[in-house]
């Protein structure tokens, strides 16, 4: 994509950012910060360690490999059996282990790992002690302190312990912690490494074969490589019972001992408990109910024995798990606060927007299952984080935005609404063709007004004085336009031309419109009273006339892409033009046209007969608004009009109107209304002067 385009598809989001204001943009900048906090530490807020910790669960568990049974490592167990067969559960029968250690010890295991706490005396310590001190193969024995395992082992199990282990000081049997690094009570990585304190078990066992000790991964503290077996009724690792290998006799036949030396020849032995209930440890691969948990084959939490097969296998494999560095993390937060905050200034159309925004976040949420797969350690690799930082984040940027729009739109709502009504400018702001640049064909509702005698007063007063008037008086009569809902087109020095019916057409425009007629009329009559209020030396002002008519008008926007005006054009416009300059031969002030009279449901009208207007050749049928004229006045004025056109009842029609005037002696209307039926054309209207 060009750079001027890809400019352009943020620079006006930015721009409505930058518009926001400084203490919107401080919470904006505040928002981002929090969201890069949130995409970075999500793994240690409270509010997201649990689902971080649950989707690393998740990918260690459907991304875990898949493997045959690893003869590598062989587990030889007191189980619940054993436990029954000696009707003795706690501790472990030292004897047992001491027969069977003597007996492994000839088999050719590399290494040999017990993972039972030696903490408080028993009967059979001595014959355990002499079988360690004697053994050819390497032995790491379980040890554990108050200041590392406080709630596995106490201060006498402490001393105890330390005793016991002393008395192996010179043989072949070393200590080895049996430490695992819980997080919510799941084991998912190896422990610390903490200074005084021998080596894990695993490693200790490994370390101690010369052929495997460079495999023993020093100073890893990174996540364990859990694996699940290929098939339901094969684990990964042998399991088999101490009984086996504590039983002279039965070891003594050949076709038992034969097959047993074969499994324990060349493999890691670990010696510990697989007991319900003892020493077991949930993993990432807890959580899920696969098949081997299902069928039984499987204990949802393995023995601890088991978490150390697993790092021996994990050390035999070389799976040194590499972890991203924390700058690569803050790199990961930066770039989704970024990518949110970019997003976010997009000027796209929304069918664009949503795919960008489902591959964003599934991109963020995806990433750690991509490098999880490749071998990568994703544990502290936040997941959850990053996604709900980017939401965090793009609502921040995208509330900047629409603050700033908001105060746009408030300027451009206060823009238009000077010559807009409210309901038709919000319209507009939300449908911006609605001004789009050209014009159609409408059928409006017109009105023309004029001051009379401003343009001569203008030339007998200060410039300024002039200045304030006007101002005054096109705020009072735009104020009147814009409350009954209509369009102010234009000023024409003191001339207001407003029209209803584009760009919205309403039901109720032409009440609207001829209220508004009306309501223009009685303003300018206010405008009077205050310019003779303010300074009775000011020349006199005069009358507000007001021509209104409805008919076929092009409106639109008129001009060019940089400039343009919203107006009408048409006859329909020139018209209420001259309807309002007929008024002072009329002598009157607000006059309409029957086009505009017929459509308004206002019972206020009063027909003031047919003229030709200057510059026209068609008759025009005119009504005037009168809401004090009496109805009955009306009706008669009415009938009177239809008899004055006609020549053989012309005289009694001229009576009624004499009658009718009588009645309304200061009617000046009315009085040229009589005037005028005395002069009518063929057509039955008078032709004004200047036709």
């Amino acid at each position: 994509m060009p750079r001027q385009a890809t400019k352009n598809l943020f620079s006006a989001g930015w721009r409505s950012v930058r518009e926001a204001g400084s203490q919107r943009l401080a919470i904006t900048v505040f928002l981002l910060i929090a969201a890069l906090i949130l995409a970075r530490f999500s793994w240690n807020l409270p509010f997201t360690d649990n689902a971080e910790r649950a989707l690393y669960d998740y990918r260690s568990y459907i991304l875990a490999e898949q493997v045959e049974q690893d003869d590598r490592v062989l587990m030889i167990v007191y189980d619940d059996q054993t436990l029954i067969n000696l009707r003795k559960r706690s501790p472990l029968d030292r004897g047992l282990l001491a027969r069977a250690l003597r007996n492994i010890d000839g088999m050719g295991a590399k290494a040999i790992g017990i993972d039972i706490l030696f903490d408080q005396p028993q009967d059979e310590d001595g014959e355990l002690i002499d079988a360690l001190r004697s053994m050819n193969t390497p032995v790491s024995i379980a040890y554990a302190e108050t200041a590392t395992n406080s709630l596995d082992i106490q201060y006498q199990q402490q001393q105890f312990l330390d005793e016991f282990m002393a008395q192996l000081e010179g043989s072949n049997a070393y200590p080895a912690s049996v430490r695992l690094a819980e997080s919510s009570g799941v084991t998912r990585v190896w422990p610390t490494i903490e200074e005084g304190l021998p080596p894990l078990l695993g490693r200790s066992m490994v370390e101690s074969n010369a052929d495997d000790a460079h495999l023993a991964m020093p100073g890893y503290e990174g996540a364990i490589r859990y694996r699940k077996p290929a098939l339901v009724d094969r684990p990964v690792f042998t399991t088999l019972q101490i009984d086996l290998f504590a039983n002279d006799e039965l070891l003594a036949i050949p076709e038992v001992r034969a097959p047993l030396e074969e499994q324990v020849n060349g493999a890691y032995v670990l010696l510990g408990g697989d007991i319900i209930d003892y020493d077991r440890a949930l993993t990432p691969l807890s959580g899920f109910d696969d098949d081997a948990v299902a069928g039984g084959a499987r204990d949802v939490r393995p023995p601890g024995i088991e978490i150390h097969a697993h790092t021996i296998a994990q050390m035999l494999d070389g799976a040194r798990l590499p972890h991203p560095s924390p700058l690569f993390l803050w790199f990961f937060a930066g770039v989704v606060v970024l990518a949110a905050g970019l997003t976010a200034l997009l000027e796209v159309k929304s069918w664009k927007f949503i795919p960008l925004l489902v591959a964003q976040l599934a991109l963020f949420i995806g990433l750690p299952f991509f490098l999880h797969a490749r071998g990568v350690d994703t544990y502290l690799f936040p997941s959850i984080g990053p996604a709900l930082g980017w939401v965090l984040a793009f609502s921040a940027v995208v509330s900047a935005a629409r603050a700033a729009g908001a105060v746009q739109r408030k300027f451009a709502q206060g823009a238009l609404g000077k010559y807009l009504p409210q309901s038709i400018a919000e319209e507009i702001i939300e449908k911006p063709e609605l001004l789009a640049l050209g014009g159609a064909k409408r059928e409006i509702y017109v009105i023309f007004s004029d001051l009379e005698g401003f343009t001569k007063m203008s030339h007998a007063i200060e410039p300024e004085m002039v200045a304030k008037l006007l101002n005054r008086y096109l705020e009072m009569l735009s104020a009147v336009v814009l409350d009954h809902g209509g369009i102010l087109d234009k000023f024409v020095g003191d001339a207001v031309v407003a029209f209803w019916g584009a760009p919205i057409a309403r039901p109720d425009d032409a009440d609207r419109a001829a209220q508004a007629g009306y309501a223009m009329w009685q303003a300018g009559e206010t405008f009077r009273q205050e310019v003779a209020a303010m300074d009775p030396d000011l020349p006199k002002i005069g009358k507000t006339r007001v021509g209104m008519h409805f008919g076929e008008a092009v409106v639109g926007n008129f001009g060019g892409e940089n400039r343009i005006q919203y107006t009408a054009l048409g006859d329909s416009m020139n018209t209420a033009a001259r309807l309002e300059s007929a008024n002072k031969a009329l002598k009157t002030s607000v006059m309409a046209s029957q086009e505009i009279a017929s459509r308004t449901s206002l019972d206020w009208w009063r027909p003031m007969g047919s003229v030709v207007l200057s510059g026209r050749s068609s008759p025009v049928a005119l009504f005037e608004p009168a809401p004090d004229f009496p109805r009955e006045d009306r009706e008669a004025l009415a009938e009177a009009l239809e008899m004055v056109v006609m020549p053989d009842s012309k005289a009694a029609g001229l009576a009624m109107l004499e009658e009718i005037s009588a009645r309304h002696p200061d009617d000046e209307g009315l009085r040229a209304l009589i005037e005028r039926s005395h002069n009518l054309n063929e057509a039955g209207a008078h032709v004004l002067a200047g036709k």
